[in-house]
């Protein structure tokens, strides 16, 4: 089953609530009741079948040990060559969901491997910063299988997360908590079930399968619509629930169609992935450039880290062709538009002109859209 997708699901999810609701305007901990709630979800949403449990658990023992080792290694060993085995060794299982039938000539799937992967690699480079020198468990189980977020994301940050559970509230503040989580939960199952619906069964589905301009158009429009409904209602449901259970998950989407420029748009756009691509893949990848003196510019190292970190997006969705185009483009554009807007004179006499403004959104939204076009494979049919 997965999460938020059906009537069982949320029947469960709201009798669960209920614990939550209490405790937390009682002023007590929610912490251990939010850990067993989360061990019987995720039996509800992997239980289907014994060889999915197994895999969770390989996959959980396995990080959770390489996450315990490489702290002690670190407090003796400060070498980056460690962090990169130990990363390497991390993303295996991803690797293996994504050519496992080329590799080991086996399928290998498990719900939420890439979020789940990006969140140990977080709890890696922090522990080779210093931010991180201990773990416990129970708690690293707790982040990395937290349910609401385990398909789809928000992808969440360990500390942040761990503050937030041993953080006892008081009977106010879990309040507006809880207000703010229903309007969430509210929200997003608003765009999902109903916005998202609407989009889809009677807009895309009566759009004709005749190749032509019109219909593509149409299509990238509509699917552009469809993406943004369904996968932000998924979010703020995540999201949602997260603040009932005493844990604010970070948004992940803040009405990104109406961004000025394409940088605009990727700090609204799925907010927690592009912040984790610039935290552990940008911002390191360009720091490594300027130290070792690799370019001579900086923004040519900024534009070559644009370029790699939004082709490494792309590959992560997968690796069919629409979706390295897709990352190409927005890396491209990126150093576009960054370009643009430090070296033209007329966009910065017209920059905060409100009618201008309009015009920059306008253009932005329709090559946000023909982004999405790409990425949904029809443009390469």
């Amino acid at each position: 089953m997965l999460p938020f997708s059906g009537l069982f699901f949320f029947y469960i999810l709201f009798i669960f609530f209920i614990g939550a609701i209490i405790l937390g305007i009682l002023g007590k901990p929610l912490k251990w009741y939010g850990f067993f709630v989360n061990l019987f979800m995720l039996w509800l949403i992997f239980g289907n079948s014994k060889k999915n449990i197994i895999i969770l658990l390989m996959f959980l023992t396995g990080e959770l040990a390489l996450v315990e080792i490489y702290i002690h290694i670190r407090k003796r060993f400060n070498n980056r060559w460690i962090l990169w085995i130990m990363i390497l060794f991390s993303i295996l299982p991803l690797i293996l969901t994504k050519w496992g039938e080329q590799l080991i000539h086996r399928h290998v799937a498990l719900l939420g491997i890439s979020y789940l992967t990006f969140k140990v690699v977080q709890v890696l480079i922090e522990t080779y910063d210093g931010l991180i020198d201990k773990m416990n468990p129970l708690s690293f189980t707790y982040f990395l299988l937290f349910f609401p977020t385990i398909s789809s994301g928000p992808i969440d940050r360990s500390r942040r997360f761990l503050e937030d559970i041993s953080h006892v509230m008081k009977k106010e503040e879990y309040i507006e908590n809880l207000r703010r989580g229903i309007y969430k939960l509210g929200k997003g199952a608003f765009f999902k079930f109903f916005l998202g619906a609407i989009v889809s069964n009677y807009w895309m589905a009566k759009i004709p399968t005749d190749r032509n301009f019109i219909n593509i158009l149409n299509y990238m429009y509509a699917y552009s619509f469809y993406l943004y409904f369904d996968f932000a209602g998924y979010s703020f449901m995540a999201v949602g629930t997260s603040y009932i259970f005493g844990i604010k998950t970070p948004d992940n989407f803040n009405i990104p169609y109406l961004s000025h420029d394409i940088k605009e748009f990727w700090n609204r756009w799925h907010m927690s992935l592009s912040f984790w691509f610039r935290d552990f893949i940008y911002t390191r990848i360009v720091m490594s450039f300027i130290k070792n003196k690799v370019f001579k510019n900086k923004y040519t190292a900024s534009y070559i880290g644009f370029i790699i970190t939004m082709f490494t997006m792309g590959a992560w969705h997968g690796t069919q062709r629409h979706y390295l185009v897709y990352g190409l483009y927005h890396g491209i554009l990126i150093c576009f538009t960054d370009y643009f807007e430090r070296k033209s004179k007329w966009y910065k006499s017209v920059k905060n002109n409100e009618k201008w403004d309009t015009v920059f959104t306008f253009v932005t939204f329709n090559l946000v859209c023909f982004g999405f076009l790409i990425f949904s494979g029809k443009l390469f049919i």
